[in-house]
């Protein structure tokens, strides 16, 4: 009976939450697109690391167990990541697919399409860490995608699909967490940590001035979350009885406050261009403070395994500390929010987006 209550209460969360999606495009102006082009890391990530040789994947069960169909897709949580979401309330469809997946053909990326690699950075050397797509090759990935678009549909409504549509840029944690403050003898002899944020900016705002160069004029950035409280980094944090690690929250806030000076500027300087910033932190940092605010019961660590320290292979529905309702926790792994907290965030990026937008 109790399980049965509780796969309700998840029911519940989920219809609810669907529902206030739909009611922000609707209430708040926001623009239909003709697709959503997404960038970025394992938060946006759709299956691309499935085709790559590398060790971070997780197209294996627990992952995806409540997608449509219960399937691991390669996105790195229980369900549906934000551009998902995104896509949906913007008009194109429920699910924007991962470019390398060959279960798609262009007819499918031509309503939106992902280029983002799990544990990528905006610093070359962030990918290679674990072997990932490096943001350059992402890139590349997309030019060839454009030179399919307009062989489809011809160059007139590719160009405009192009034009028109929304792109969503989730990067950065990977370069603090597992580039900068993991080798010392790396970035780290080379910058400060201001230094290495101002090293990263700049190739965000090359990133983008390419990006509007090949057509691009919607473009918005996540910036970083609290990545001092992710559940790995409050298991490290020995000497801070295991609480969220406050300097690399005032590193991710310094850092989204330079993105923002930089969005300021090419806003100034691109006159063609909407860029903006979602501001991801205040949600996520909301949520992580007030939990039962959003009906959360478990913040500190994750439903997998013991939920301190496990992601990708070492994620587990085998284990018997694996949660049986992801509903009731902030964080899927150690390093990845569950698909409710992605709703929620999404609900407010959504908000974001129509004040923008409007």
């Amino acid at each position: 009976m109790q399980m049965n209550m509780g796969y309700t209460y998840t029911a519940l969360w989920v219809l609810l939450l669907t529902k206030l999606l739909v009611a922000v495009s609707q209430s708040q102006g926001l623009p239909k697109v003709p697709a959503v082009i997404v960038f970025g890391d394992s938060s946006v990530d759709s299956g691309n690391n499935n085709k790559i040789a590398t060790v971070l994947k997780s197209n294996f069960s627990p992952y995806g167990r409540d997608f449509d169909g219960g399937r691991p897709t390669g996105r790195f949580g229980n369900g549906r990541v934000p551009p998902d979401f995104i896509s949906e309330a913007m008009g194109p469809k429920p699910n924007v697919p991962a470019y390398l997946d060959p279960m798609y053909t262009i007819e499918d990326f031509a309503t939106g399409v992902c280029f983002a690699s799990a544990g990528t950075g905006y610093d070359n050397k962030t990918a290679s860490v674990l072997n990932v797509m490096p943001l350059w090759k992402e890139v590349e990935y997309y030019k060839e995608y454009q030179a399919r678009l307009r062989a489809y549909l011809g160059v007139e409504k590719a160009n405009e699909i192009i034009r028109e549509a929304m792109y969503l840029v989730s990067l950065g944690t990977n370069d603090f967490l597992e580039n900068y403050y993991v080798f010392p003898a790396g970035r780290r002899s080379q910058f400060t940590v201001a230094q290495y944020e101002d090293f990263l900016v700049g190739i965000a705002e090359n990133f983008i001035r390419e990006l509007y160069a090949l057509g691009a004029r919607k473009i918005s950035l996540t910036g970083l979350v609290p990545i001092g409280c992710l559940p790995l980094e409050r298991l490290v944090n020995i000497f801070g009885h295991h609480g969220c690690n406050q300097e690399y929250n005032n590193v991710a806030l310094s850092f989204n406050k330079k993105l923002d000076n930089m969005v300021c500027r090419l806003n100034r300087e691109l006159t063609q261009i909407t860029l903006f910033t979602t501001k991801a932190y205040e949600i996520v940092n909301d949520i992580i403070k007030n939990p039962s605010k959003y009906g959360f019961e478990v913040v500190e660590k994750a439903c997998c395994s013991t939920g301190t320290f496990e992601m990708s292979y070492l994620c587990s529905d085998k284990n018997p500390l694996t949660c049986t309702d992801a509903s009731k926790y902030v964080f899927w792994d150690a390093f990845h929010p569950t698909e409710k907290t992605n709703r929620i965030v999404t609900d407010y990026i959504l908000r974001k987006m129509a004040e923008t937008l409007r």
